[in-house]
């Protein structure tokens, strides 16, 4: 299915993302946050795992991939956003503990190494899934996967390396579809939330996800939203990196509302 951004349509969406959710009283809602450590061969990792202590038992996971930059505090919040929603958020590292900069040349540098090896992609996100076995808080059959930037893409990477995952959410990612020989075996629902004035994703990117979406018979919802441009959840993107990456406050409530709604639908 795809998602229209029209004003009518966002707005159906928000209602179902209300209707859909389990009510979020903020007064019951004791967020913690700690470092987890963990491994990927020799390489040492650091995510950032969020839960409601205020919560019994096990609930459905999220791993939050983190923009090129490097695991940042715009995943940390997101991971502790989705813990006050009832999820156990898990912030991951796709770089190495102590990997972050500000530096575009060194951030291109480190998800370009991680994006052209697929292989790469999926042991990292499968070491995170197995650091939080044996937790009591994690029911690791339910799972999804979102991200931000160069995270969204990864976040579509792990869908189509079969990850057990019920959905995959790309939020101003680089959206292309699966290789033809993973298509068939690709288990997660896929959301897309795209800025329809994001200048580094080309419209015949787009058409060409699309297609391939519709060809391999998966399901997948697209929304975009007028005026936004790349990295538009993220408040500390201000555009001074480039004016094409920069904050839109409408653009990111309204597809937090869409997420929302779809991680409600495929993790209850």
């Amino acid at each position: 299915m795809r998602f229209l951004a029209s004003a009518a349509a966002l707005a159906a969406l928000a209602a179902a993302a209300v209707a859909a959710a389990p009510p979020l009283d903020l007064r019951r809602v004791d967020v913690k946050a700690e470092p987890l450590a963990y491994l990927d061969g020799e390489t040492e990792l650091e995510g950032h795992l969020a839960r409601d202590a205020a919560l019994e038992g096990p609930r459905p996971v999220v791993l939050v991939v983190h923009e090129w930059w490097g695991l940042g505090d715009h995943a940390r919040r997101s991971a502790e956003r989705l813990a006050a929603h009832g999820y156990l958020g898990f912030a991951v590292d796709m770089y190495g503990k102590g990997r972050i900069t500000k530096d575009g040349k060194q951030a291109g540098e480190w998800s370009g190494a991680v994006k052209k090896d697929p292989a790469t992609i999926e042991r990292r996100l499968r070491a995170a899934l197995d650091a939080l076995k044996g937790s009591p808080e994690a029911d690791l059959s339910r799972v999804a996967c979102i991200g931000f930037c160069f995270g969204g893409t990864v976040s579509l990477e792990a869908a189509w390396a079969g990850l057990d995952l019920r959905a995959a959410i790309s939020f101003h990612g680089n959206p292309a579809g699966p290789p033809a020989e993973k298509a068939k075996g690709v288990k997660a629902s896929i959301l897309v939330l795209h800025g329809a004035d994001d200048p580094f994703v080309p419209e015949a990117t787009l058409r060409g996800f699309e297609k391939s979406m519709r060809e391999n018979g998966i399901d997948w919802a697209f929304a975009q939203f007028g005026g936004a441009v790349h990295s538009f959840t993220n408040p500390e993107a201000d555009g001074s990196f480039n004016p094409g990456a920069k904050h839109h406050p409408v653009a990111a409530a309204r597809s937090w509302a869409i997420a929302d709604a779809f991680l409600a639908e495929r993790l209850r």
